[in-house]
């Protein structure tokens, strides 16, 4: 008698182009179906997790819902990320669809690969790939080779770490999801789809949105079956035994209370454009204000909002800063910001 596989989904997608938004959104709208999340963050603070956390109910308790931060799970296969996924299998009633969330920086195909352990591949199948692809920072060139090693135009081989990720995501996806359609407009949406469209391996997919809203028949049960067709979705690190994130520094930040959230996101911005910071997130104090502040960054575009009460919580501010390796002057990134 065969047994009935579980259905995993990965989203990936680079730093800030909305993962969790898209995850919180399945799980407040999950189809009938009971979830589980496994989320992965570059940094030890778990901003994200504690933003999936915030969305559990009777589909998707807590119990359902794991997170595993300061590294990448696939290079902590063994160790980290078998265990957790066993631990969500194990659960009574068992999950019905299981959905992970990479880091910004994670290459998935690694992942995938992990999958092929005997002991996950006889009762997990890889339902889908989706690709969150930030569509505004997509049409004005973020993933492009850096105009700052200008060289012959027919050094098209010329790759830099954010381009290298973005290629990776995208030809690992059975499905792009345009994020912040409302940023990018209709000529800003047609320009991602070409970029994306010349970056492919194969013919995707490509559906716009905002703030996360999808139906979730759209991304959940696309019966992919992924592990069975790896040849097909190439990466830049194809042969090697391992990878790591040399190309990008992180960093966190203690915050004091601050008086003026309008203040602090003006430095994010003005920081991001000094050092080309790639991503900031955090939580912050408000002074009198009894409700954490929630600060995300993708470049010099800032949102921040009260997410929830500190309660017993301590009131201590982190943010996480990440930025490509020589492009993050920790001295004066708390100069700026403290």
């Amino acid at each position: 008698m065969s047994i009935e596989k579980t259905p995993v989904t990965i989203v990936t997608g680079f730093l800030g182009a909305g993962k969790t938004t898209l995850i919180r959104h399945l799980l407040q709208n999950p189809g009938g179906r009971r979830l589980a999340v496994l989320v992965n963050e570059f940094g030890d603070v778990g901003v994200d997790g504690d933003l999936i956390r915030a969305c559990a109910d009777a589909d998707c308790p807590e119990a359902n819902i794991v997170e595993l931060t300061n590294g990448c799970i696939c290079c902590t296969v063994a160790d980290e990320f078998i265990p957790s996924i066993e631990r969500l299998m194990a659960l009574e009633p068992r999950p019905d669809h299981i959905v992970i969330e990479t880091s910004g920086l994670a290459l998935p195909k690694p992942l995938l690969k992990a999958f092929d352990w005997p002991d996950l591949r006889s009762r997990i199948t890889i339902d889908g790939v989706v690709a969150v692809a930030d569509a505004e920072a997509v049409a004005k060139g973020l993933f492009a080779p850096d105009p700052a090693h200008p060289g012959d135009a027919s050094e098209v081989d010329h790759e830099t770490p954010l381009s290298e990720v973005f290629e990776d995501q995208i030809a690992c996806a059975d499905i792009v999801l345009l994020s912040k359609a409302d940023l990018a407009g209709e000529a800003g949406l047609a320009e991602a789809r070409r970029v994306i469209g010349a970056e492919a391996p194969r013919a995707l997919p490509m559906i716009a949105l905002t703030e996360g809203v999808i139906d979730p028949r759209v991304v959940l049960g696309l019966n992919a079956a992924a592990e069975d067709g790896l040849d097909a979705r190439p990466s830049h690190h194809d042969g090697e035994e391992e990878h790591d994130h040399d190309d990008f520094d992180t960093i966190v930040l203690d915050m004091p209370e601050i008086a003026d959230p309008q203040v602090l996101a003006e430095r994010v911005a003005a920081l991001a454009g000094e050092q080309r910071i790639l991503r900031v997130k955090g939580h912050v104090a408000v002074t009198d204000r009894p409700f954490r502040l929630l600060v995300q960054a993708v470049g010099p575009r800032v949102r921040h909002q009260f997410d929830r009460l500190w309660g017993e919580q301590p009131r201590q501010g982190r943010l996480v800063i990440i930025a490509e390796k020589g492009d993050l002057d920790a001295e004066a990134v708390r100069a700026a910001l403290l």
